[in-house]
């Protein structure tokens, strides 16, 4: 008996392999196309020939964690102890479940704001948990009227998204006003933050849990080197959490991956003093503005974007079609894929929205535009 018997293969997956089979132009997969860092490549390089190819201590290099806990210091004035509080993860994905399968246990219920990346809902029920799906507003934003309704004491984590997957919106200080009131009447509990796109973001800035001391005791915040260096290969992120949990967390984490990829750690390492991650959002709104001015003679609506890479549009004005459909058809008659929102829903909710990637280059943005616009 399957213990997930209503999961398949993945969207992303699914998109993907239609773009291949029809060589079409790929905007689903959120990855880009261009290269990384010169620097960090010659750093790869480097290291290739030196003796870095063991087993990495479970926690991760502590040279890299007393990196990562000097960049969070500099960026969010946080200091974070990097041998109690910080854990190197397989990516932000394996943070995720490994946080989840420590500590939510049967009978507790977790609650999802959808629309939500796909790894939160099967997670939760993989630990005994129960997914409670909290829609979003119309405008993908929390609803907390909603989110207090589903709270009760069987309630132990709410899983949070922000900048936002698929959206690109993001929280203001009221949300957060909002979510510490919300905690402070559930003294069990716990917040996990996923902020793979912390600093990805435009006109806004971003308020991470980082910046919410009141809450570091219950808060798990997970981020990813892939999303922030475009190296989503390397398969590497990191978690920071009060050590009562993690002690926890690295009871999973060392039957999961025990450690992960010792190269990647160790140019990671040299890397991070090297580069200035406050930076990443100017690179990223470039490409954000000129997929939003190259879209202006098609009939799309594109809807606001915070942060992340990714833009979504309203196809309402093209087509009644399910999104599904939409998304289908556009790759296989038009040449151009994107992936469908109304699947990151729990039960699916169809505003007729579709997303897509724009981390690539100029020349793919380009190409992908042109024939949109003649839709």
């Amino acid at each position: 008996m399957s213990k997930l018997p209503q999961v398949g293969t993945t969207i992303f997956t699914v998109m993907s392999k239609l773009a291949n089979d029809h060589n079409a132009i790929n905007l689903s997969q959120g990855f880009p196309n261009f290269p990384v860092d010169d620097k960090l490549t010659s750093i790869l390089a480097k290291k290739a020939t030196e003796d870095v190819h063991q087993y990495m201590p479970m926690p991760g290099s502590p040279a890299l964690r007393i990196e990562i806990a000097s960049m969070i210091n500099k960026v969010y004035k946080r200091v974070v102890h990097p041998d109690s509080e910080l854990l190197i993860t397989a990516g932000a994905t394996q943070a995720i479940f490994t946080a989840i399968m420590a500590l939510v246990k049967e009978g507790d219920e977790v609650i999802v704001l959808d629309p939500a990346y796909d790894c939160y809902d099967p997670t939760i029920r993989l630990s005994g948990g129960t997914p409670i799906h909290v829609p979003l507003n119309d405008s993908y934003q929390p609803d907390w009227e909603k989110i207090n309704a589903a709270c009760n004491e069987k309630t132990r984590m709410i899983v949070t998204n922000n900048p936002h997957n698929p959206s690109g919106r993001m929280w203001n200080a009221s949300d957060f006003d909002a979510l510490e009131s919300l905690m402070s009447k559930n003294e069990r509990l716990l917040w996990l933050s996923d902020e793979v796109y912390e600093f990805i973001t435009f006109e806004s800035e971003h308020i991470s849990a980082h910046h919410h001391p009141n809450l570091y005791a219950r808060s798990i915040i997970t981020s990813s080197f892939g999303k922030t260096f475009h190296i989503t290969g390397w398969k590497m992120g990191y978690m920071i959490a009060p050590e009562a949990l993690m002690i926890e967390i690295k009871k999973v984490h060392q039957f999961n991956v025990f450690c992960v990829n010792s190269v990647a750690q160790s140019v990671l390492t040299d890397y991070l003093p090297q580069v200035d991650v406050t930076q990443l959002g100017a690179f990223y709104q470039q490409k954000r503005d000129l997929f939003a001015s190259l879209m202006k003679e098609s009939r799309f609506e594109l809807l606001p974007c915070d942060g992340t890479y990714f833009q979504l549009a309203d196809y309402s004005a093209i087509s009644d079609e399910s999104d599904v459909d939409f998304c289908q058809r556009l790759t296989t008659e038009f040449g151009v894929a994107a992936i469908p929102v109304s699947v990151f829903n729990d039960p699916p909710i169809d505003r007729k929205h579709i997303r897509f990637c724009f981390a690539k280059d100029d020349e793919t943005l380009i190409k992908a535009t042109e024939k949109l616009c003649k839709i």
